[in-house]
């Protein structure tokens, strides 16, 4: 079978949410496209280039839904599209936080996006430097968000055991730790509504710097 990058990064993506990112190696890579290693080192001299590559087809597969669906000039509105689309588009892939987190970009197609982004919240109000330090706080802030809440579940749906909730609170002392027995169901369940609190307590932090 004749290989090229493209086939590559789409079936180390494939066998990544099989087996995840510790156990991806290229020479595990390279059996299932039936060829041999050196072919494959050819194309990636290292499984740090072929995860660039990796996140940078996520990222590039996500810039439709970075931007609001409807043409605004709502600043939180694309803030908010800004990190509700990159946390969908993660989470699509297995381990897509710690996959990315670190990652180097191959290619400029996701900052075609994000450069579209900026000059919004610009026009909008915001200075240059503004929207840069508000647009890294919700990626950084999104990326680490999704890593945890792949950690609790590693694919959709499946809750790992290590985060089982009665346990959790069975191993904390209920007179000592009340507060903490509660911050259970908030903190490891129901994250798609935590991650829009936390959006909107970070947007509501942006508006009152520009009030200064």
């Amino acid at each position: 079978m004749k290989v090229n990058r493209e086939l590559i990064v789409q079936t180390a993506l494939a066998l990544l949410d099989e087996i995840g990112l510790e156990a991806l190696t290229l020479r595990q890579l390279a059996t299932r496209l039936g060829i041999q290693a050196p072919t494959l080192y050819w194309h990636f001299k290292s499984k740090e280039a072929l995860i660039n590559e990796m996140a940078t087809l996520v990222l590039a597969e996500a810039r439709d839904d970075l931007v609001p669906t409807r043409n605004t000039s709502d600043w939180p509105a694309w803030v908010m599209a800004f990190g509700q689309g990159l946390r969908k588009h993660l989470l699509k892939v297995r381990d897509g936080g710690r996959m990315v987190e670190g990652s180097r970009l191959t290619n400029a197609l996701f900052q075609e996006t994000t450069e579209h982004i900026g000059s919004h919240l610009v026009q909008a109000g915001l200075t240059h430097r503004q929207a840069v330090v508000l647009m890294s706080t919700v990626y950084m802030f999104t990326l680490s968000f999704v890593v945890e809440e792949q950690a609790v579940f590693p694919r959709p749906g499946e809750r790992s055991p290590d985060y089982d909730l009665e346990q959790r609170n069975s191993e904390l002392d209920a007179t000592k730790f009340p507060f903490m027995r509660k911050a259970g169901a908030v903190l490891f369940d129901q994250f798609d509504r935590r991650y829009k609190e936390s959006m909107k307590l970070i947007i509501a932090g942006a508006a009152t710097q520009l009030t200064e």
